[in-house]
């Protein structure tokens, strides 16, 4: 089931907090790879992967990329996987994209624009093996807790971009916050949470340790952080939604297609 994102109540940030990036929410959705910049319209949605950039590679997506270090990094390191990262902040897509440039990274694709709508509306679901959210703005007083991309509502979205058997990786310093996260998706029938209470393990090519400057600043700080893998065990439409958000995302989708309830 394709759905509208709920409404956004202002400019909201995906990424890491404390940004200085530009943020508009309304702004048209930027998509670059292999050195050219188009829009929605110039694309079929639910967008096919492939039209980004072709190849057999697994796909891996960060929300909320910054100024992509990270996906700068494993994208240079893994040249036969292909990477999309999803960042709202214009300043920082700017930046991403322009050392994605430099460094000839051909399998490497971004998106500016906001995470729930290109979730929602444009991106199809199950083609990536692993989805990263590393140090999202937490939200934390009650009145912006329907902007978290992590609520009963909206959690399915960040989940069903994963293939059956991908993982969703997931890191933050607000402990409290990703106490609530850690909740929300152990309580999910298709999900399996893993808690990496001593840092990440090595995976792949990728070695063990912090994975993005914020992380390493924290760890020397002697902040604690909470790191979670998340294994998807696979589900579409009703089965991807979870348990506490089925009547409100069903609600939603009757008042945007104009179905009776």
């Amino acid at each position: 089931m394709r759905r509208r994102p709920r409404p956004s109540p202002g400019a909201r940030r995906d990424g890491a907090r404390a940004r200085e990036g530009v943020t508009d929410v309304r702004a048209p959705v930027r998509l670059w790879a292999q050195d050219a910049e188009r829009t929605l319209a110039d694309l079929p949605q639910p967008l096919p992967p492939a039209s980004l950039l072709p190849g057999e590679g697994e796909w891996e997506v960060e929300i909320g990329f910054g100024k992509g270090r990270y996906l700068l990094r494993r994208a240079a390191a893994e040249r036969d996987r292909r990477f999309l990262g999803i960042e709202v902040a214009q300043e920082y897509y700017d930046i991403l994209v322009g050392r994605a440039r430099r460094q000839g990274l051909r399998n490497l694709a971004a998106a500016r624009g906001e995470a729930q709508t290109l979730l929602a509306a444009v991106l199809p679901h199950g083609f990536a093996r692993a989805v990263h959210v590393y140090f999202p703005d937490p939200w934390p007083k009650a009145r912006h807790e329907r902007r978290r991309l992590f609520a009963p509502e909206s959690v399915d979205l960040v989940l069903s971009l994963l293939a059956p058997g991908g993982t969703l990786w997931f890191a933050t310093d607000f402990v409290a916050y990703g106490e609530v996260v850690r909740e929300l998706l152990d309580a999910h029938p298709r999900t399996r949470v893993t808690v990496f209470p001593g840092g990440w393990p090595a995976v792949g090519a990728q070695p063990a340790g912090p994975r993005t400057n914020y992380e390493a600043k924290y760890v020397r700080e002697g902040r604690p952080i909470l790191r979670l893998a998340v294994e998807w065990a696979g589900g579409d439409g009703l089965a991807a939604l979870h348990p506490r958000g089925v009547a409100g995302v069903l609600a939603a989708y009757r008042v945007t297609t104009g179905e009776a309830a």
